[in-house]
């Protein structure tokens, strides 16, 4: 290895050492279920995005088991030359109807998706309006062009308003305003009614990230702008197939014209290989079970209500989340850091999370619950945050 480069690796790592957060990824050795088998251990998931159990769902595996046999293991080219296939097609018209749009155009993943659209869409001249804490595949979606960018404090409209004000006396090019609609470390939410009437006022374009509220938020998991009632009148919607669909990829569900326009120009869908049949038979029969299985939305939130209140009985502060993504706020790096390992020896998993994730002095372990937890569990590790938080003197 190059001398400097050793160097520079040593100590950077050493800093993470010294600071008490230097983790490397455990490793799961089964099915991401509610229980699994990880590092050797048997435990209770806490960190999983697999919100309504759909990774390991039978009608979800039975589908990936077939498009093998039917199409075989992979696509053999990107896209736009030979490698899109029925399924693609069939997926995409899926998705379109499931978010109430006229088209739907599927990415690689909802990072892509994210830097992607934002890059491909916004211009030299062109203004993007972002919330403080959404996403980083938004922030770099917004890096990778030549528009300007705003960003507007978490959740403040009367902030945004004057953004967009100021922005109109100044341009007459295109205004974005992209936001979260579950935002991921927080579990709070965008208000779309809000950001829909602003757009409408100054000339400008609703972008949602609906990554963390499809398969959550609206009838039957359809996201955010179905939950604030705007389906048919909000321009572009974001969102991934890695979380409540239990498997992988991006999308963007819009017009017609805006999912052509991103076939033609979008480098990430362009320049990458596109799904394996596998992957994409299992998100449309992951679409069919949101559709049609609705108990499994009523259990998340009968889940993530018990779980919520739970937390807080013990005296733990969770933050302004109204989601199944319940931050519990320890304070500092080291100490979630250690409070995480502490959850794991005693059979539960919740991730620590800390700088650069989230501000230090917001450090925490941030907890998901799944419609697959049975009050068992959720009860068990309940049990166990309360030994490990008054162990360590959070509660």
């Amino acid at each position: 290895m190059n001398p400097r480069l050793e160097t520079y690796l040593e100590g950077e790592i050493r800093t993470l050492r010294s600071k008490g957060i230097f983790r490397m990824p455990r490793v799961l050795q089964s099915a991401a279920g509610a229980r699994v088998r990880m590092d050797g251990r048997d435990i209770i998931q806490l960190s999983s995005n697999n919100y309504l159990g759909l990774t390991t769902h039978p009608k979800v595996v039975a589908a990936a088991r077939r498009a093998i046999e039917e199409f075989g293991a992979g696509p053999g080219a990107v896209r736009t030359i030979a490698g899109t296939m029925s399924l693609h097609l069939e997926l995409e018209r899926r998705l379109a109807r499931f978010k109430s749009t006229e088209a739907s155009l599927v990415f690689q993943s909802g990072y892509t998706a994210n830097v992607g659209v934002v890059s491909t869409l916004m211009q030299e001249g062109d203004l993007i309006v972002s919330d403080e804490l959404n996403h980083a595949s938004i922030i770099d979606g917004c890096r990778l062009c030549k528009a300007d960018r705003a960003i507007y404090r978490h959740l403040d409209y009367d902030h945004l308003r004057d953004i967009l004000r100021a922005a109109r006396r100044k341009t007459t090019g295109k205004l974005l305003v992209v936001a979260d609609g579950v935002f991921s470390m927080d579990g709070d939410v965008s208000d779309l009614k809000a950001i829909r009437v602003l757009c409408g006022e100054f000339d400008a374009i609703p972008m949602v990230d609906d990554a963390h509220a499809t398969g959550v938020m609206g009838m039957n998991g359809r996201g955010t702008v179905d939950h604030f009632g705007l389906k048919n009148d909000w321009d572009i919607q974001i969102g991934t197939m890695s979380k409540a669909f239990g498997v992988m990829g991006g999308y963007v569900c819009g017009s017609r014209p805006l999912v052509e326009f991103y076939v033609h120009r979008a480098r990430p869908f362009l320049f990458s290989s596109s799904h394996p049949p596998a992957v994409i038979a299992a998100c449309i029969a992951a679409v069919d079970v949101m559709e049609t299985e609705t108990d499994l939305h009523t259990r998340l939130w009968d889940n993530t209500r018990f779980f919520k209140d739970g937390l807080r009985r013990l005296g733990f502060n969770t933050g302004s989340s109204v989601t199944p993504i319940t931050p519990v706020i320890i304070g500092s790096g080291a100490k979630a850091a250690r409070f995480s390992d502490e959850l794991f020896e005693r059979g539960v998993f919740a991730q620590g999370i800390f700088f650069p994730m989230v501000a230090e002095e917001k450090s925490r372990v941030r907890t998901i619950v799944m419609a697959t937890h049975t009050r068992a569990d959720l009860d068990e590790a309940l049990g166990v945050f309360s030994e490990v938080g008054r162990s360590l003197g959070v509660i």
